[in-house]
């Protein structure tokens, strides 16, 4: 059968553990107490007979393991979505197995519902799982739910199947009986290839309800084989009457990037006469050739200022090509070091970023490029809170009146609808910025329309809330080329430590509006408070700059935390959404040095379960991907990809304009720059 959606499978370094058929680090269907290495990513697509799965695993941290599932029967036209969480209890130590604790389809239907506590030890090549199962897992039964013995409450379980999105712990542990599962993993020393023996209870009793058959046995068998690239292809003979293929993808989002030398086309400017340099620039004046060297070694400087003494200069340089920002700070300074004037013995770095000054990186010069102590250099940074130097000497010309444009070609998915799995577009997108005076910004989006499959849909809206997202569809195919966004803003700081943004025109493809945000956010503390409002319209389904009549204000209250554990940020935001219905939105992101952010959201409003909708809230997942690591591209990547399970009108915000400032920053903040200051070497 041939699908017609895409999957971009991302590939890289390989890993330690292979997925099952559910995503999970398993044998074929069931878990094993087994964990990834820490912050891997896996995507797994398995065929079989009965069902089509695909899984997306993330190893949250060293000892937590979460997965997002969909699944589809082959037999009756069904779609299912389900999370599920395995923690780790105990190591394997010489003599006690590993032992891990799981829970499967924690806030699905109901479906895939059960729980497990599991054990594996390995002997030589051999490894061997046996757990204890809940739910669909029990099976039959073997023993009585020791559960009961605490409370009579665990000797019923609730098999209702419900709209999902509800956690379902009224039935975690319950049930009369317990099933035995587990199974034998080999793995030969001079191959890349495991066999692999399972024992598996699930007497599929709810496919059976819905007309499908039981299976003939409970043992399956497998053979596994991974490739350096990262890639394992299973196939399995399972329950003596059906055959399966698994294929899955792993890259570890924690990777560090190596340190990027020259460009391969950078050349220092001193190495020119003056005939071969552009117009304008002259070689005897400093600013203007280490302007040039900058920017073709993929840096912003767009101030500096040199005191009455000659003795320090302060260069306020930005960063767009380096996934790490010590890494650009190290190659302006030695840019810095190779233009400046002798006679200069101090060097202060200002961080821009995204249009804020966060602080200032101090360097004594002679200390740093002539020492060869390491650890006495590192020390004798200074970081210090921004300061503003009044009128600088030295502006940079594309301040006001340059223009980028950026053309390139684009998707859009809408996965997990019941029709089909995922619709698509591939469209051309244009991008333009405009830098005007004051500091003000004009940003503007086009996209052209290349291939759709949108206007298949035919379902319609049910929503009983004012329809300010779940109309998504009719923007996509009543004009599936259209203007995306064309708005004026301007950024900047009310002294060290609060960050503001201005903004109004068209926001986004649904609304237009103007709004600002404000984050306060003190000097090397991991704590900022932020607050943001937007007066908006309902864009016109053409997408043009016509409008229609709903009109709505939005506002938020954002607490943020970068934790000191794994990278993870933590933001609350509480106030009113779109669709006038008032809430908290949680949301923690895992970000790492080379770009990669993984997340997730929830948000619960005063929006009843029933009038939301299948889902029950809002909630999904986030991932950003380092461009420049996968694709060759020399570019930071800021764009987040959303992953929702289904969109409906609740919980919903216009998520680029409510309390982004704090993710804006992140990939400058002062904890940052102090992890990775080794790289200034």
């Amino acid at each position: 059968m041939i699908r017609k959606y895409i999957w971009i499978v991302f590939i890289a370094a390989s890993c330690r553990c292979l997925s099952s058929d559910y995503g999970v680090n398993g044998l074929i269907d069931v878990p094993t107490a087994r964990m990834s290495e820490d912050s891997q990513l896996t995507f797994t697509s398995a065929i079989q007979s009965r069902t089509n799965s695909y899984s997306l695993t993330y190893q949250a941290t060293p000892w937590m393991e979460t997965t997002f599932r969909y699944t589809g029967f082959n037999e009756f036209s069904l779609w299912d979505r389900n999370y599920e969480t395995k923690f780790r209890l105990f190591k394997e130590t010489k003599y006690l197995p590993q032992v891990a604790l799981g829970i499967r389809d924690m806030f699905g239907t109901g479906f895939w519902s059960s729980e497990y506590l599991v054990g594996s030890k390995k002997i030589g090549d051999l490894d061997i799982s046996l757990g204890l199962g809940w739910g669909r897992l029990a099976g039959d039964g073997d023993f009585t739910n020791p559960m009961t013995k605490v409370s009579d409450k665990f000797k019923s379980r609730s098999s209702v199947v419900g709209m999902g999105g509800t956690l379902s712990d009224a039935s975690f542990f319950s049930g009369e009986s317990v099933g035995l599962f587990g199974g034998l993993k080999y793995k030969f020393k001079n191959y890349p290839l495991e066999l692999v023996a399972e024992f598996n209870p699930d007497i599929y009793a709810s496919e059976v309800k819905l007309g499908s058959y039981a299976p003939k046995s409970k043992m399956s068998y497998a053979a596994k084989y991974k490739f350096n690239s990262g890639l394992t292809l299973s196939v399995s003979r399972q329950h003596a009457e059906e055959w399966g293929i698994e294929l899955s993808a792993s890259t570890l989002t924690q990777a560090i990037p190596k340190k990027r030398k020259n460009f391969a086309f950078f050349r220092s400017s001193l190495d020119y006469s003056q005939d071969e340099l552009p117009f304008g620039i002259e070689k005897d004046k400093w600013y203007e050739t280490l302007l040039f060297d900058v920017e073709r070694a993929g840096i912003l400087m767009f101030e500096a200022h040199v005191d009455q003494t000659m003795r320090k200069v302060s260069i306020v340089m930005g960063n767009y090509q380096y996934p790490m920002w010590t890494d650009a700070v190290s190659k302006m300074l030695d840019l810095a070091n190779l233009h400046l004037p002798r006679e200069v013995k101090f060097i202060h770095i200002v961080v821009q970023e995204n249009g804020h000054r966060l602080y200032s990186l101090n360097f004594n010069r002679d200390l740093f490029f002539n020492s060869n102590n390491d650890a006495l250099k590192l020390s004798s940074i200074g970081v210090n809170p921004y300061v503003s130097v009044g009128a600088p000497k030295h502006r940079t010309n594309f301040v006001t009146g340059k223009i980028y444009m950026d053309l390139n070609i684009s998707s859009k998915f809408q996965l997990f609808d019941p029709e089909d799995p995922a619709r698509y577009q591939i469209f051309a997108k244009l991008d333009v910025s405009s830098s005007l005076p004051r500091s003000w910004m004009l940003i503007g989006s086009y996209s052209q329309n290349l291939k759709t499959n949108f206007d298949e849909i035919t379902r319609q809206s049910d929503s009983v809330l004012p329809r300010v997202r779940s109309d998504i569809v009719r923007y996509l195919t009543e004009s599936k080329s259209g203007l995306d966004s064309l708005y004026l803003e301007k950024r900047g700081n009310y002294g060290t430590d609060i960050f503001f943004r201005l903004y109004g025109g068209v926001l986004e493809m649904m609304y237009s509006g103007l709004g600002f945000e404000l984050l306060y956010k003190p000097f090397k503390s991991r704590l900022g408070l932020g607050y943001s409002s937007n007066l908006v319209i309902q864009r016109d389904f053409g997408r043009n700059f016509a409008h229609l009549d709903y009109k709505t204000t939005t506002s938020f209250l954002s607490l943020f935390w970068a934790t000191p554990y794994h990278g993870y940020d933590l933001a609350l935001h509480y106030g009113r959404f779109l669709a006038k219905d008032r809430g908290l939105s949680i949301e923690l992101r895992r970000t790492f040095h080379n770009g990669w952010m993984v997340g997730a959201w929830a948000t619960k409003t005063d929006v009843s379960y029933a009038d939301f909708g299948e889902g029950s809230f809002d909630k999904g997942l986030f991932f950003k991907i380092p461009l420049s690591k996968l694709f060759g591209v020399h570019r930071k990547s800021n764009h987040v990809i959303r992953l929702r399970p289904v969109q409906r009108d609740g919980g919903q915000r216009l998520e680029d304009f409510s309390g982004n400032i704090w993710w804006d920053l992140r990939d400058a903040r002062y904890e940052v720059i102090y992890d990775t200051k080794q790289r200034l070497l």
